[in-house]
């Protein structure tokens, strides 16, 4: 990976663009760092890359700054809703140019927990870092036991340019079909100006999981 630098245009493979850079920092909050000190961007970067990689904080590649100072953006902004709130700004802005194509995939896919996952507290209140955030976290954290082990499912409703609309987390043993209504029931791309989010699908596609009677209707 090419080292990143306040003054290099230069990108390593997956981090952001200049142009969806400038996108990204106008919709951020300025809660706990500036959105336009220059090392910002590189923070974004280094939190983009663990969650698309799945490594520990402490393995993040020096290009991105200390662990501690990349985790820290990512905690913060977890527990006060940035991250939950950029989606919707970000699906607004693609509606309204005409890039959500209103035909919706459903599925879910299935992940393996960490070890350290069965010792985490029954209650997130009493956690060293209660999760926060704009939603209320299960009491079960989304962890279960199924043939895979102790294990997370993600239900995912996406349009037809596999643009990510909603997004359950339920534990590993939960049922596909009982989740097709809730993960649908959670889709609603904010219009510009006054008015109801957009939440109806021109068409529905889910594989054999889904095709009860009840989905169906």
């Amino acid at each position: 990976m090419r080292a990143l630098h306040d003054d290099d245009q230069d990108v390593g493979r997956g981090d952001l663009s200049d142009e969806q850079w400038s996108v990204l920092e106008s919709l951020l909050p300025a809660v706990g760092i500036s959105r336009r000190w220059p090392g910002c961007r590189r923070l974004v970067d280094g939190v983009r890359w663990r969650v698309r990689t799945g490594v520990p904080w402490r393995d993040l590649p020096f290009e991105y700054g200390p662990w501690q100072t990349v985790y820290g953006l990512f905690g913060r902004w977890q527990r006060w809703g940035v991250w939950a709130r950029l989606l919707p700004l970000l699906q607004a802005r693609a509606d309204a140019a005409g890039l959500i194509f209103w035909e919706v995939n459903v599925d879910s896919t299935i992940c393996r927990a960490h070890q350290h996952a069965a010792g985490a507290r029954r209650s997130g209140t009493v956690q060293k870092e209660p999760p926060g955030g704009v939603s209320t976290e299960p009491e079960d954290h989304g962890l279960g036991r199924s043939r895979g082990g102790f294990t997370t499912k993600i239900h995912l409703a996406c349009e037809q340019g596999q643009k990510l609309l909603s997004l359950l987390i339920a534990a590993g043993q939960r049922g596909d079909s009982p989740q097709f209504e809730p993960v649908l029931n959670a889709i609603g791309v904010p219009r510009p100006g006054v008015g109801r989010p957009r939440s109806h699908p021109l068409r529905v596609r889910g594989d054999k999981a889904y095709s009860s009677r009840a989905n169906r209707a």
